[in-house]
């Protein structure tokens, strides 16, 4: 296979791995903090958990998907290392983790309210 053939073939494989992995359910990474402020201030104990809910499984699948692409920079030979292909998959796991950063900033919003507003937080360990 040559180098072409398998810089393309990552680049598919990145955009499944972040276009079928998703951000969860609602979880928004692109949503103002003080959106998520306002909204928090807003919501009950059932809705600030589910919502920490739905933050923490997008903040899990989103570190599976860091993982996934950092095994296949791995599988990448020493001698091109600074190829295209190796670039490309940089590029994917800074996203990813960008995305995570984004993504347990909004989490721990919802978190810090439930836990201020006395609620269950068990199971929402990150």
């Amino acid at each position: 296979m040559n180098t072409l053939t398998r810089v393309v073939l990552c680049i598919a494989i990145a955009g499944c791995v972040l276009g079928l992995g998703g951000c969860g359910k609602k979880a928004d990474e692109n949503k103002p903090v003080a959106d998520v402020q306002a909204e928090a201030s807003k919501m009950n104990v059932e809705q600030l958990k589910a919502k920490a809910m739905e933050y923490k499984d997008a903040i899990v699948a989103k570190k599976a998907d860091i993982e996934k692409v950092a095994a296949k920079l791995k599988e990448i030979p020493i001698t091109e290392q600074m190829g295209t292909e190796a670039k490309a998959l940089q590029a994917d796991i800074t996203n990813l983790t960008n995305s995570v950063s984004a993504l347990t900033e909004r989490f721990q919003i919802y978190y810090n309210k439930l836990k201020e507003m006395g609620g269950d937080v068990s199971g929402l360990d990150i």
